[in-house]
């Protein structure tokens, strides 16, 4: 099998399934027909830039961040949608939850979203923080960011 064509089998299985260890995208292959050493596999993800995230529930798979297809901000949408725990809102900041080291990506999906009423964003580890202009259209963009994940 040629390497263009290993590699978009290797990329359909890792979309359509959550593979976890080379070991298991390796059965994946070979169920597939597809024998390749585990030195393939490994430059086969270093090439196609596969890379491990983690789960809600705490557990790493891989997954495809970066493609050539994909602009910079379907990306961090993309991002966005895997990361965020939860959205939660007091009288004047909105509050969002994400996964550990996601935070910084997922506040430039908000940022590059080009929202309304944001008067800034501010992003830790696994939080960030968003102040509003104007508290009325506070549920507005609450909407607005949630809608990011839909």
């Amino acid at each position: 099998m040629k390497k263009y064509t290993r590699q978009r089998l290797i990329l359909d299985l890792i979309e359509e399934n959550e593979i976890r260890t080379q070991e298991e995208l390796s059965d994946y292959l070979e169920a597939h027909g597809v024998r390749a050493t585990q030195a393939t596999i490994s430059r086969d993800i270093k090439e196609l830039r596969i890379s491990k995230v983690q789960t809600r529930e705490g557990e790493y798979h891989y997954a495809i961040i970066d493609t050539v297809h994909d602009s910079l901000n379907e990306r961090l949408d993309k991002i966005f949608r895997s990361a965020v725990l939860t959205i939660k809102h007091n009288e004047d900041m909105v509050i969002i939850k994400t996964i550990s080291h996601t935070a910084t990506v997922c506040g430039m999906a908000i940022t590059n979203a080009k929202l309304d009423n944001i008067a800034g964003i501010l992003t830790g580890n696994d939080t960030i923080y968003i102040t509003v202009e104007d508290k009325s259209g506070l549920e507005k963009l609450v909407s607005e960011i949630k809608s990011i994940i839909r």
